[in-house]
């Protein structure tokens, strides 16, 4: 399923923001390449909220442990192990939409939503 996050000036440059879609708390970021990143908003390690970290390239760095974990893919850099689930995006007409389906049959479909904006299925 395909969710209008938000505008994407809404989004700023290496800033996380945290939403809720089906039942996933998602930390969502705006590289300085443009790109739009979505991970599970929770570090495999000890559980840090990843939407808070520093963004460098295409990384953050958790704010409780500092562990690197890769935007693209991810997978938490060595000498750590681990990853998050990353989920895909894509910007048309200037609006973020990210590729999700619910968790499980029967969860509760409640939309998104964060601090602002949203939601519209395409």
């Amino acid at each position: 399923m395909k969710l209008e996050i938000m505008q994407l000036e809404q989004l700023p440059v290496h800033t996380g923001r945290v939403i809720q879609v089906f039942g996933h708390e998602i930390a969502l970021f705006r590289l300085g390449n443009g790109k739009i990143r979505a991970v599970e908003n929770r570090c495999p390690h000890k559980g840090g909220p990843l939407a808070e970290g520093i963004v460098s390239g295409d990384y953050v760095f958790c704010p409780l442990h500092d562990w690197k974990i890769c935007l693209a893919d991810g997978n938490v850099q060595s000498p750590d192990t681990g990853c998050v689930k990353t989920f895909q995006t894509e910007i048309e007409e200037n609006r973020i939409y990210i590729m999700i389906e619910p968790q499980e049959q029967g969860e509760r479909r409640e939309s998104l939503v964060p601090e602002q904006g949203l939601v519209n299925q395409k």
